[in-house]
């Protein structure tokens, strides 16, 4: 399957308020084609709306140039839709897309194809969580947005759900972009992170190496993260 992921994503003099408070004001980025960039900052720093604002879901002023027409967006919920079974549910996300070998190929490589006939109430967390992972991949998407994910799972889980998100990743290299409050998913698995305070990017560092990256390991890219967000 070929994704168009030509052209970058760009954020040009971009405003959002809610009512009298003002999120982002002349807000700029360019979000490269085919990398992971990673979102962080405390909370209401706008992390959430820019991902908002990439999917459609949210009203802005300015422009966001390039943005993709198919979207994936993985929540910290799973939502998946709890009277179909996980292939259903499936069935149900690709709409015209679908195709039955697709949909056993991709439950393969998230190891739940023998749960292809359950229910999400008879799944655990993190095989709910691979669920939407597999419906994110699933779907022929140009960019997958990603909202804390990971963030209700133990730490083992955590790893070994980024190792499958990666798995999936390498195949096509799709633009994601993703929100996280955890440096090390942070560095595990991004390519890009951007550090956002009261509106505007306050630290913005990148490493090319392969993910996912070891948890726990040294890192250079690892520090410059954790010593944006311990800014006061």
């Amino acid at each position: 399957m070929e994704i168009e992921t030509e052209k970058p994503i760009i954020f040009n003099k971009v405003a959002k308020a809610y009512g009298n408070t003002s999120v982002y004001q002349g807000f700029d980025l360019t979000v490269e084609q085919g990398k992971i960039t990673c979102l962080l900052g405390e909370s209401g720093c706008g992390k959430t709306t820019l991902l908002n604002m990439l999917a459609g879901l949210t009203p802005y002023q300015g422009k966001i140039e390039n943005v993709p027409q198919r979207i994936s967006y993985i929540f910290q919920e799973e939502r998946l839709l709890p009277n179909l079974t996980v292939r259903k549910n499936l069935i149900y996300a690709l709409g015209k897309f679908c195709e039955e070998k697709k949909i056993d190929s991709i439950l393969e490589k998230v190891e739940l194809s023998d749960k292809a006939d359950a229910y999400p109430h008879q799944l655990s967390g993190g095989q709910a969580q691979r669920v939407s992972i597999a419906r994110a991949f699933a779907y022929p998407s140009e960019l997958i947005l990603m909202d804390e994910p990971f963030s209700s799972l133990d730490t083992a889980l955590k790893i070994r759900l980024i190792e499958v998100f990666c798995k999936l990743w390498e195949e096509e290299k799709r633009t994601a972009v993703f929100v996280t409050h955890d440096v090390e998913e942070a560095y595990m698995l991004s390519h890009r992170a951007i550090v956002l305070k009261d509106g505007a990017i306050l630290a913005d560092v990148s490493e090319e190496s392969d993910i996912p990256r070891r948890y726990g390991a040294e890192s250079r890219y690892k520090e410059s993260i954790l010593s944006a967000l311990l800014q006061k």
